[in-house]
């Protein structure tokens, strides 16, 4: 067997250590563990508080929204960093670049605020 398969062979190897590992702790905890079923331990908990009428419930599409700008600054972040550390050996290219970039993302904001999708009512 060469070299290069011998690496995969170990790594295999190891693998199945850890599934094997596993199954055993999983076996172990089935046998120690304390099994007491009971009718309240079957029933639904909500906080303590008992339920009341159906599950389904409205949520607002705001929430939402609010999730999506948040990513969106988010991922703005992400691109913004590497940028700043780099930004002398970028120059003028990497420079507009990022001006684009914060200025669609800075439109999209506008947008947002001109629909009225961050008024809280």
């Amino acid at each position: 067997m060469s070299e290069y398969f011998e690496s995969y062979l170990t790594v295999g190897a190891f693998a199945a250590l850890g599934a094997v590992l596993v199954l055993v702790m999983l076996g172990v905890a089935s046998v120690l563990r304390p099994n007491k079923p009971s009718k309240a331990k079957q029933m639904t908990y909500e906080c303590g508080v008992d339920p009341v009428g159906s599950g389904w419930s409205q949520t607002y599409v705001r929430y939402y929204v609010f999730g999506l700008l948040f990513v969106i600054f988010d991922v703005e972040a992400v691109f913004i960093f590497p940028w700043a550390i780099q930004s002398e050996a970028l120059g003028v290219f990497g420079l507009v670049a990022m001006l684009l970039f914060m200025f669609t993302l800075v439109e999209g904001l506008a947008y947002a605020i001109k629909k009225g999708v961050l008024r809280w009512e």
